[in-house]
């Protein structure tokens, strides 16, 4: 059996297989049955503090309703810390998740003002979670925010956040940046332990018969890897972080293709919501069984291969590849029989 350890963020994985943050490891039972099937590590589901501060903001007004109902009453009932209830509760649930294995358990953080970055982060290491995952992406609606105002201001939380902590931080992004790379190399200066590539934003819809505004919830599917698998190769040998690829990874061969390109470890969500926990030790068996057959012992035999640093071909990293497909089109339609 070949040995399926890796490196992320700092931590040694038993398999290079996390699963991401989502609502499934909420469920005590659930984490145990991940640990089962053989998961590296698991994300536990993002603090948004946007999410903290709108909960507060109803219970405060709920309080507020009856306060003043008669001279003698200026309050109907006593003062409580919203500020910190909320956030206690998801403290204390992912306390109890890492109590409830033994593989690493990684948070996820999603602030607003740059001050909660680093106290809802100092408050999160107290839980004796292994590391914490910060969620940096923005949502383009301002015509007048320079993109260096953006990405210079997640560099700074970064910073502020290393600073106040002492366990490993990751920083997970969208690929809806100017230069992603640049972004990337500078917050791996600024001493960022990992990257997740790439953060999903669910977009919204319309209804046309009722028309309003949507949100449906899509699980990703397989060709939505390339994105992620193309920035692996392009990383590896160039960052002192790890790299963990994300969104489209469905099975073992993805697993597979991911660290050729040179990613570390992978994070799956998708393929655990359409195939069961147990999916995980399916794609691990699969991962097992193809470097067996490659004659790879370790997970660093084969990592990178085809990355852009040690492939021969460095079209497919390049504008390059559009040229390819152009001149294969007549082929590609002849495939899917839109000529004959």
């Amino acid at each position: 059996m070949a040995d399926l350890k890796t490196h992320y963020m700092g931590l040694e994985l038993k398999s290079p297989i996390i699963v991401g943050a989502s609502n499934l490891v909420t469920n005590p039972d659930n984490l145990k049955r991940i640990e089962k099937a053989g998961a590296g590590a698991i994300v536990y589901k993002t603090l948004f503090e946007e999410q903290v501060q709108l909960e507060n903001l109803e219970l405060s007004e709920r309080k507020s309703e009856y306060e003043e109902r008669n001279a003698e009453m200026i309050k109907l009932f006593p003062d409580i810390n919203t500020d910190s209830s909320e956030i206690q509760d998801h403290l204390t649930a992912l306390k109890r998740a890492k109590e409830a294995v033994s593989i690493p358990v990684i948070a996820s953080l999603n602030a607003v003002v740059r001050s909660t970055w680093v106290e809802y982060a100092k408050k999160i290491q107290e839980t004796g979670v292994d590391g914490i995952e910060l969620n940096f992406y923005t949502v383009p609606e301002k015509y007048d925010k320079e993109h260096e105002d953006i990405e210079s201001s997640q560099i700074e939380i970064l910073r502020n956040v290393k600073a106040a902590i002492s366990i490993p931080v990751s920083v997970k992004l969208s690929p809806f940046y100017t230069n992603p790379l640049n972004l990337i190399s500078d917050l791996d200066k600024a001493g960022a332990d990992a990257f997740v590539l790439f953060n999903r934003l669910f977009q919204p819809d319309i209804d046309i018969q009722t028309e309003e505004h949507i949100f449906p919830y899509t699980l990703s599917n397989k060709e939505d890897c390339r994105l992620p698998l193309r920035f692996a190769g392009l990383l590896y040998g160039n960052t002192k972080a790890s790299v963990c690829s994300s969104s489209g990874i469905i099975s073992g061969t993805d697993v597979i293709k991911m660290l050729l390109a040179g990613a570390d470890c992978v994070q799956v969500v998708s393929t655990v919501y359409l195939n069961q926990i147990e999916v995980i030790d399916n794609m691990l068996k699969e991962v097992d069984k193809w470097m067996d057959s490659k004659g790879y012992n370790n997970i660093e035999s084969f990592r990178g291969k085809l990355s852009k640093k040690n492939t021969k071909n460095k079209l497919p990293y390049h504008r390059a590849q559009y040229m390819d497909f152009m001149m294969t089109t007549t082929e590609i339609m002849k495939k899917y029989k839109i000529i004959h």
